[in-house]
């Protein structure tokens, strides 16, 4: 029970960028949140929190074993409620929002189909490439793509993304094919405008000493958009190199008609999350979503099926 109070002291202190704001929430003075810190990293060895008059900064251990906590505590929470819940049926409203490129693709055919098996939950779903503010605009979830940033936020991994570089035949053939990522200087690369939100760069895996690095590059050319879909068609279209993912791809990759360069510094997958606000206790049919994602999800079948699915007919 002492490990279990540490964590969730930990996670609270964290969230919330102050030992007297977590103490606050929790009513009980910050001397004592600062005991269980204290206890927590002599515990564990490690530091996890650099601790000043002004300002609490995660140190990098810490960062990486905040997520790890607060994935803890939310199974934790899941297996409770599971229990606890016994027969009862999840209902109310649900809202959820997702990138508009996936949303399209790979949330929306499931909604129809989480309801048929929950009818008393009724679902909005909000197709946004911004970063929505889910507790500010009262979203109980998000699906989000790619790497996270650091935020009170919790996440759940429901699938791992690949990212990678792809042209036609046509324009490899018209302008020869890059050996090594920084051959793209001499191409036309097809990137997201300045106020989209990949900032980063395109992430490749290259050799550094006796190893590998992950180096991001901006590569440019004469064609920017800020939306995904059109760099899509103009790739499709033989305008250029594009850097997308598995799942815009795939079925493209497929039928021969994009092929991939560089597939041999392609960067590690990241992830597509399910986050949500944290909570005391996760609503049961915010709980069932998550988990009808990651079930879906984790079956290779659904993502063949939804890359050679066309397009749906207008009404």
């Amino acid at each position: 029970m002492d490990k279990l109070k540490q964590l969730e002291s930990f996670v609270s202190v964290a969230s919330r960028g102050s030992l007297t704001a977590a103490a606050k929430a929790e009513g009980v003075a910050p001397a004592i949140m600062g005991r269980r810190l204290d206890a927590l990293e002599e515990r564990l060895g490690v530091k996890l929190l650099v601790r000043t008059t002004r300002r609490l900064t995660l140190t990098h251990e810490g960062s990486a074993f905040l997520e790890d906590c607060q994935r803890l505590l939310a199974d934790l929470a899941n297996a409770e409620a599971s229990v606890s819940a016994g027969g009862v049926k999840a209902s109310g409203h649900l809202r959820v929002t997702a990138p508009a490129g996936f949303g399209r693709r790979h949330v929306a055919p499931l909604v129809p189909r989480f309801r048929e098996q929950h009818a008393e939950v009724t679902l909005s779903l909000n197709l946004s490439d911004r970063v929505v503010d889910l507790a500010g605009e009262g979203y109980d979830c998000a699906v989000r793509v790619g790497d996270l940033p650091d935020s009170s936020l919790v996440s759940v991994r429901l699938a791992d993304n690949r990212r990678l570089c792809v042209a036609t035949p046509a324009y490899l053939r018209r302008h020869g094919t890059p050996q090594h990522p920084q051959d793209l200087v001499r191409f036309h690369c097809l990137t997201l405008s300045s106020d989209a939100s990949q900032t980063r760069g395109w992430a490749f895996r290259v050799p550094a000493g006796d190893g590998h690095e992950v180096v991001h590059l901006k590569p440019g050319g004469p064609l920017d958009c800020s939306d995904g879909q059109v760099l899509h068609d103009w790739c499709l279209a033989g305008h250029g190199i594009a850097w997308r993912s598995i799942w815009e791809v795939e079925a493209e990759i497929a039928a021969g008609r994009l092929v991939e360069v560089l597939a041999g510094f392609a960067a590690p997958p990241n992830g597509i999350h399910a986050v949500f606000p944290q909570r005391k206790h996760l609503p049961l049919r915010v709980r069932l979503w998550i988990d009808f994602l990651k079930h879906h999800y984790s079956q290779p079948a659904f993502w063949t099926a939804s890359a050679a699915a066309p397009a749906p007919e207008p009404a």
